[in-house]
């Protein structure tokens, strides 16, 4: 367990914290989707477009969808320059209401990390897991977003692009709905992803319907319910990162790595707090991180943690450069 960044904020670069700062309007206003959202008809399997910097759009045949499926990917700076050479893989699972919404801010702090030597120069794929499909395979078939993702996205992008395949050259990281996600996919698949890290990381309580005000409103809850999770709390508890986590104990890799991270002004902060004492108390070893006076929203906590951040991100890559040496195959 870590102390908040050791009570220390590194420093950020002024353009850096700029461009971050400047995306907290954009995504502090997407925590949540309207009710009616969540019955909005078919699944919007095919985003539009988002144009960044080195970030590329593709569509690809998904079997476990039976229909095309979008995503993004971030690609190092010498992708094209250096045709001989493999990447590890970020997986980035974005927040509610918005598959599209953050990918520009969030590409860019990527980017500059990478550019700047703070972790290993990667592709960081953005997958589409709609706007409340939870990352997970809803009850029901209709939107199987997690057999999407680990069957037919994995597969997809080690197939299209020069990656180093496997764990050791691959982890996950999400906000949000994203943590969540992050939590859940790198807990239940460690042969996949050998790093999970959870940021802003919600729902984590174990009640989805549980009377709460500082949460998403009841009506929006009840809708995902049903949508997702069947109308039923049992199934939504199972697949909570509290009982995958308490599966996963005795199971994962040695060298696995979990991070948490929360702002202490976080609607979310209590059920954060919370599912970090109960992974301490099944002896689930990661990283933990409250960060002080941030709240729900993603360039904030890349701002207040500065450099510190991407260090998650050097220490589960560290291995690249020995999967490039030895021979990834």
């Amino acid at each position: 367990m870590h102390d908040p960044l050791d009570r220390r904020r590194p420093a950020v670069p002024r353009a850096f914290a700029g461009l971050l700062l400047a995306g907290i309007a954009v995504l502090a206003a997407l925590p949540w989707a309207s009710a009616s959202a969540a019955s909005a008809g078919a699944p919007l399997w095919v985003t539009p477009q988002v144009t960044a910097p080195r970030v590329v759009f593709r569509v690809f045949d998904s079997a476990a969808v039976g229909a095309p499926v979008s995503y993004h990917v971030l690609l190092p700076f010498d992708y094209a320059s250096a045709p001989a050479r493999r990447y590890p893989v970020v997986y980035y699972l974005h927040g509610s209401n918005s598959a599209t919404a953050g990918i520009a801010q969030i590409s860019a702090a990527y980017r500059q990390a990478m550019d700047a030597g703070l972790m290993p120069q990667a592709l960081v794929v953005f997958p589409n897991g709609l706007p409340l499909g939870m990352w997970c395979d809803a009850v029901g078939g209709l939107q199987p977003v997690e057999s999407m993702v680990v069957t037919d996205l994995v597969a997809e992008i080690d197939a299209q692009w020069r990656t180093l395949p496997g764990p050791r050259a691959r982890m996950v990281e999400g906000f949000s709905m994203g943590g969540y996600g992050a939590g859940r996919l790198g807990l239940s698949r460690a042969t996949l992803f050998g790093a999970a890290s959870m940021v802003g990381a919600g729902p984590l309580q174990l009640d989805f319907l549980i009377d709460d005000p500082a949460l998403q409103p009841i009506e929006l809850r009840r809708a995902i319910l049903a949508e997702v999770y069947g109308n039923d709390p049992a199934v939504f508890e199972a697949r909570s990162p509290w009982r995958l986590a308490e599966a996963a104990v005795g199971n994962l890799p040695a060298t696995f790595r979990l991070r948490q991270i929360i702002g202490s002004a976080d609607f979310t902060v209590q059920y954060n707090r919370i599912f970090h004492q109960h992974l301490l108390s099944i002896g689930l070893g990661h990283e933990w991180y409250e960060l002080p006076g941030v709240g729900h929203s993603m360039p904030e906590v890349l701002a207040a943690m500065g450099d510190g951040f991407w260090r998650f991100h050097a220490d589960a890559l560290a291995d690249a450069d020995l999967l490039l040496r030895d021979g990834f195959e």
